[in-house]
């Protein structure tokens, strides 16, 4: 109305009526609506900027403004990949907490659950996305981005500490890491998702006995085949559940002095991260491409900068294993004696490497010795956060820097 009075007095106006106001105001109204509207680019590249959890209700505001939400995620800044961390208790009664971090918007949230899983064992991550529970009761597995549902089966028949487990397309394979009172230490079995039956089959291969584990094997699967990894030695074998056959042994390792690898999957193709010197005097740590089918080396994807790889030590002196999660071109690079600073890259179709290093929002110097740090990685959409909201099972605290 200001505007409307400076108008009447400009114009010397000294008596109006009521009916007078009210047009004048309605019409300084509409002017000021069309002054501030915004729309298109403009409108889309503004929403680029707001996280995603925040762009679920702008969807809502009109027809207009849910498509430009829509355009604006497919245009200026589309999702990423989530890295979720998990913490649990080592202590009774073993209680869970849930943190995400978001790098298109560059946030850590955390997930508060109104009903979080109780795992009286110990929670356990394999293949970036499947969080699995073995207890002598039954198996529990998850393998949803934000884990809200939890599938309880029947527990496989050999009984098994530490073994490893992986998904394959519709199956979960679980081998080794059975307990000493067992007749077969490589034992392994198949759960099949869609008849919820096990079957045992071939056991691992006999050169993997002293290291079959989870804690000395390093796990990668794709839709088809499983590959076990050697952490110490690169020795590698793989596993198809269709066939139930073994392959290998194969010698990954394209530099002799790589003393500690890993293995992850992007889509078919098999990547490997070695750290290459010592523990003590870590020299490079690299990332290869391998052929998923031949297991034929591809190429270097990238070498970490020697600044980060200092920050992967965290408060030590040495390096004697990292471990990854990813999804897609980005990884996320941990020391498991020092969780609490995470390397990130991001690599592009054209092959460039984004390097970065994030603290890890869901440790503090309490975890560090009282609780489990489990992570995971998932595509996350508003899809995914609708779904969690809509369950009434979460809501999202935006965490301090």
């Amino acid at each position: 109305m200001e505007r409307v009075y400076h108008y009447i007095v400009s114009t010397g106006i000294n008596y109006v009526t009521a009916q007078h106001c009210n047009n004048l105001k309605m019409a300084e109204e509409q002017k000021e609506e069309e002054e501030v509207a915004i729309h298109g680019d403009v409108l889309e590249t503004i929403l680029s900027y707001v996280p995603l959890t925040h762009l679920l209700p702008a969807c809502f505001v009109s027809k207009t403004w849910n498509a430009a939400v829509s355009s604006s995620l497919s245009r200026f800044n589309k999702p990423k990949p989530w890295l979720l961390v998990h913490t649990q208790s080592i202590r009774r009664p073993h209680a869970t907490a849930f943190f995400a971090y978001d790098p298109r918007s560059d946030i850590w949230l955390q997930i508060n659950k109104k009903q979080p899983p109780q795992h009286v064992s110990p929670l356990r991550s394999s293949n970036s996305t499947l969080l699995h529970v073995l207890h002598p009761s039954n198996f529990s597995f998850s393998i949803d981005p934000f884990h809200l549902t939890w599938h309880r089966v029947n527990p496989p028949a050999v009984w098994r500490l530490d073994p490893i487990v992986a998904m394959v397309g519709p199956r979960i394979v679980v081998a080794g890491g059975a307990c000493d009172f067992e007749d077969d230490p490589l034992a392994v079995e198949i759960y099949d998702i869609s008849t919820r039956t096990w079957e045992r089959t071939e056991s691992m291969p006999a050169t993997l006995k002293d290291s079959a584990s989870s804690t000395w094997l390093s796990i990668a699967a794709n839709t088809r085949t499983v590959f076990m990894m050697e952490q110490a030695s690169g020795v590698t074998h793989s596993f198809n559940p269709d066939s139930k056959t073994w392959y290998g042994p194969f010698d990954l390792r394209p530099d002799r002095s790589i003393y500690f690898s890993v293995i992850t999957c992007v889509g078919d193709n098999l990547i490997m991260l070695g750290l290459l010197g010592d523990a003590e005097d870590v020299n490079y740590v690299n990332l290869w491409e391998l052929n998923g089918e031949s297991l034929e080396f591809g190429k270097e994807i990238g070498v970490m900068p020697t600044e980060l790889v200092e920050k992967l030590k965290g408060e030590g002196t040495s390096l004697n294993s990292i471990r990854v999660s990813c999804m897609g071109g980005f990884f996320y690079i941990y020391n498991p004696g020092e969780p609490g600073e995470l390397v990130a890259l991001e690599v592009g179709e054209e092959g460039w490497c984004r390097w970065g290093s994030l603290k890890n929002a869901a440790v503090s110097d309490r975890s560090r010795v009282a609780e489990r740090v489990v992570l995971t990685c998932s595509d996350v959409g508003l899809g995914e956060i609708a779904k969690l909201v809509g369950s009434g099972n979460g809501i999202f605290t935006l965490l301090k820097r």
